[in-house]
């Protein structure tokens, strides 16, 4: 993978960049002077020209591209945006006050294979009613068709995901080995540490004592998730703490499962209330009781996106440690294809 190319002869600034640099895990290719810098001009993602050298760049006059800064310490310095456009750069970035800005630009830079992933969030209306299931067959679903799918166990207190996909034992990170990680998170090195399973990556508790998901640790794994996979599936719990309002707020779309029953109804009145505080398109998964589903949706207020009935089998199944069948023929097959049918509806 090539490298971000740097630009200048001042080595202060220099030292300031490696520095940088090394903060969002990135190496640099570093030019002096613009006939250095020529070979690796196109192939670079990310190309610092320093403010030194910009009159110099813009006279070597190299082919234009995208994702080009100009850097500079001068806050005051009325030429600034002169040289902006004579380089031919996007942005001006000031050292130090646009210091963290730039190790997000050059983790960008190194990232593989950008995506513009999707998030999903799942919850129940009430306890049991089987979102923890849906979240988990959403996400093999889409796996299965070759979409690159992060499962995010957001439910400290929900027993685990990867235990309900029959995977507790497989090796990688956990909440635990994350939640103490600040600022940004890659997606390569995320995929690389959690536990895969063909195009599924999972994100679950470790057994035992296990604490709450800060803000900032979701908002990391959110991103890191939307960059590096093509939908991102959240299973939520019912009790919002500030993780799952932080995901609620990411997520383009949100499954409320819902049973219907009258106090089923009324539970999932209550977690809609609080939904649609962080939240606008939620969407709700029927699933039977007593009360007709015209009844339910217009108790709720929500459109429906489908139903999910009864399936004696996949208790037995999923206790088995084995996972559910989500072939075309199979209920809860068509329910997830469906469902990802309106939740990407480029794929």
């Amino acid at each position: 993978m090539h490298r971000p190319l740097v630009i200048t002869e001042d080595h202060a600034l220099l030292d300031d960049l490696v520095r940088i640099a090394a903060a969002a895990g990135a190496q640099l290719d570093v030019a002096h002077v613009p006939a250095h810098a020529r070979p690796y001009w196109n192939l670079a993602p990310l190309v610092a020209v320093g403010a030194d050298q910009a009159d110099a760049v813009a006279a070597a006059a190299p082919p234009a591209r995208e994702q080009v800064v100009l850097v500079t310490r001068e806050t005051d310095d009325p030429d600034t945006w002169r040289k902006c456009v004579a380089v031919g750069a996007q942005t001006v970035v000031t050292l130090p006050s646009d210091e963290r800005h730039l190790v997000e630009r050059f983790a960008d830079a190194m990232e593989p294979d950008p995506r513009s992933g999707s998030v999903t969030c799942v919850i129940g209306g009430r306890g049991g009613a089987g979102a923890s299931v849906l979240a988990a067959c959403l996400a093999l679903r889409a796996s299965a068709d070759h979409l690159r799918t992060l499962l995010v166990d957001a439910d400290p207190l929900g027993g685990g995901i990867d235990a309900l996909l029959g995977h507790e034992e497989a090796p990688g990170a956990r909440w635990g080995d994350l939640v103490a990680r600040e600022g940004r998170v890659s997606s390569s090195a995320l995929q690389a540490a959690l536990p895969a399973f063909g195009d599924l990556a999972v994100l679950s508790f470790h057994r035992g004592d296990v604490a709450p998901i800060p803000a900032q640790a979701m908002r990391s794994v959110l991103e890191a998730g939307t960059r590096g996979f093509d939908l991102v599936v959240v299973d939520l719990p019912r009790h919002l703490d500030p993780a799952a309002i932080e995901a609620l707020t990411r997520a383009k779309t949100t499954l409320l499962v819902a049973t219907a029953d009258v106090r089923g109804i009324l539970s999932a009145s209550q977690v809609l209330s609080e939904t649609h505080k962080h939240t606008a398109d939620i969407r709700a998964i029927l699933r039977p009781g007593v009360l007709d589903d015209e009844v339910v949706v217009s108790s709720l207020g929500v459109p429906p996106a489908g139903n999910l009935p009864d399936q004696p089998r996949l208790t037995a199944t999923l206790n088995r440690g084995e996972l559910p069948r989500l072939g075309p023929r199979t209920v809860l097959g068509n329910l997830c294809t469906s469902l990802l049918r309106d939740l990407l509806p480029a794929t």
